[in-house]
C-alpha cells in the first residue's frame, strides 16, 4: 500500500517544508529577545488550526468527515420519503465517486455532492428493505456503527493495522468482489439468476456479504492510516478533504454491505 499514490513517499514531508531540513519556524531564533510577558502571551493564544497552518489535522478531518455524513444523513431523509431518488442517486453516487477517487486534488464540492447522491440512494434503499423486514434499517445502523467503533478501537490499541500481507490480500479479494458483483449484475438484468439480490442469496449470499464486511473494516483501517500519515507529513490542509470522502465511501460500503446481509437472514 505504500505505493498508492494517496500516501506519498516518505521523502513527501520534505516538499511540504516540514520535514527534518525545512529550517527553524519563522521567528525561532528571535525568540530570545522577547520578555517573559510576550512570550507567557504567545503560549496562551489558542492553538493554531489547520486554517492558520495550512496543514492537514486530524481534528479537521473529523469536522469533514462529520459534515459530509450529515450530508448522507439528509440525502437519505430525502431518499426516504421519496424512493424514486434511490436510482438517479445511485447513478451520480456512482459516477462521482470514480470521479473523487481519481481526481489529485480533492474537490470539496464534488465531495460533499457525492455525500448526497449516497444519502439518496441509501435512503430508498432502506425505505424498500424495511418495507419488507421491519426494523432491518435501524439494525444496520446500529450495526454499522458498532463494526466501525470497534475497528477504531483496535486500531488505535495497535492490534488491527495495515501490513503487506494483508495489503496484498485485500487487493484479490476486492478485484474478486468487484468481478463477482459485475457478474451478478449482468446475470440478474439478463433473467439468468432470480432473487432480489441474485446470487447472493441464501447462505452464499450471508458468507459473501461476512467478507464483505471484513473487507470494509481493512479499508477503515487504511483511511485511519492515510489520515495520520498525511497529517504527519505535514499535508496541505485539502488533503482533509480526501481523509473524509475516504472515510464516509466505506462507511457507506459497510452500511449497504450490512443491511444487505440482514435483510437475507429475514428473507430466510
Amino acid at each position: 500500500m505504500s505505493g498508492n499514490p494517496i500516501f506519498g513517499s516518505k521523502n513527501q514531508s520534505a516538499n511540504w517544508g516540514t520535514g527534518s531540513n525545512a529550517g527553524s519556524p519563522v521567528g525561532f531564533h528571535e525568540s530570545g529577545n522577547l520578555s517573559a510577558d510576550q512570550l507567557q502571551g504567545m503560549y496562551q493564544q489558542p492553538s493554531a488550526t489547520s486554517h492558520d497552518t495550512g496543514r492537514m489535522t486530524v481534528g479537521d478531518t473529523i469536522n469533514k468527515t462529520i459534515l459530509t455524513l450529515g450530508l448522507v444523513v439528509l440525502g437519505a431523509a430525502a431518499g426516504w420519503a421519496v424512493p424514486i431518488l434511490m436510482l438517479p442517486g445511485a447513478l451520480v453516487g456512482f459516477v462521482l465517486g470514480l470521479v473523487n477517487v481519481f481526481k489529485k486534488k480533492p474537490s470539496p464540492a464534488l465531495i460533499l455532492l457525492y455525500a448526497v447522491a449516497q444519502g439518496l440512494f441509501l435512503g430508498g434503499l432502506s425505505q424498500f428493505l424495511n418495507g419488507l423486514y421491519p426494523g432491518v434499517a435501524i439494525q444496520a445502523v446500529v450495526a454499522t456503527f458498532c463494526v466501525a467503533g470497534v475497528t477504531l478501537a483496535l486500531y488505535r490499541s495497535g492490534k488491527y493495522r495495515m501490513s503487506p500481507k494483508l495489503n496484498k490480500m485485500f487487493m484479490i479479494a476486492m478485484i474478486g468482489m468487484v468481478v463477482f458483483s459485475l457478474v451478478n449484475m449482468v446475470m440478474m438484468m439478463t433473467g439468468t439468476v432470480d432473487g432480489m439480490f441474485g446470487m447472493r442469496s441464501g447462505m452464499l449470499g450471508v458468507i459473501i456479504g461476512v467478507v464483505a464486511v471484513l473487507l470494509a473494516t481493512y479499508a477503515l483501517v487504511s483511511d485511519f492510516t492515510m489520515i495520520e500519515e498525511l497529517s504527519r507529513q505535514g499535508a496541505p490542509a485539502i488533503m482533509a478533504w480526501r481523509g473524509a470522502f475516504g472515510l464516509t465511501m466505506t462507511l457507506v460500503w459497510l452500511y449497504t454491505e450490512i443491511l444487505r446481509i440482514l435483510a437475507i437472514l429475514r428473507e430466510e
